[in-house]
């Protein structure tokens, strides 16, 4: 995948596939640390130890569409790759989290992408979760921080669904100001 933003979409997918009903995501740029971090946190079904343990493995899938699944290798093989690594815990019933690290400046980081777009089409899925976005940049021992929560969307717009043509543009407008205002 070209950008990490793909990844993200992935791994959400995947959230949604396991029935998850709130999905956290953290992308954490620590420019001080020379650090990129990625953690999608959901309380999905979970998996057991033995599927845990195969995950890895790009000829592993639970997906009956398919035989192969490429997501998570592809995303380790890119962050070892770049002096990271990835991390998952997950247990049956109370969700996992992957959390994926990169050396920030590394020469063969993929760039994070469109977040804004990912972002966009992760709300657009018409199932039930809410998604807390976090994007936070540290630099010089400053912080600059992007959220939201779904959650309060929804509170506010009442019956309206974020699919709305007017919810969806506003929502694309608000998420593209925030990625911007980030300090880079």
């Amino acid at each position: 995948m070209r950008e990490l933003a793909q990844h993200v979409l992935d791994i959400v997918e995947n959230a949604i596939a396991a029935q998850a009903t709130r999905i956290d995501l953290l992308v954490d740029e620590d420019l001080d640390a020379d650090r990129l971090t990625l953690r999608v946190q959901d309380n999905g079904r979970g998996m057991d130890a033995e599927t845990l343990q195969r995950v890895r493995d790009p000829f592993f899938t639970t997906r009956t569409t398919r035989h192969v699944g490429l997501g998570i290798p592809l995303l380790a093989a890119a962050a070892e790759r770049c002096g990271g690594g990835l991390e998952l815990v997950s247990r049956p019933g109370c969700g996992t989290t992957v959390t994926a690290t990169f050396q920030h400046s590394h020469i063969d980081r993929a760039p994070l992408g469109d977040m804004t777009a990912t972002l966009v089409a992760i709300l657009m899925r018409n199932e039930p979760f809410e998604l807390y976005y976090t994007h936070r940049i540290q630099s010089n021992h400053r912080s600059e921080t992007f959220e939201f929560d779904t959650a309060d969307f929804k509170r506010e717009l009442g019956d309206i669904p974020l699919t709305h043509p007017q919810v969806r543009e506003w929502l694309r407008e608000f998420i593209a100001e925030g990625e911007q205002t980030l300090a880079r």
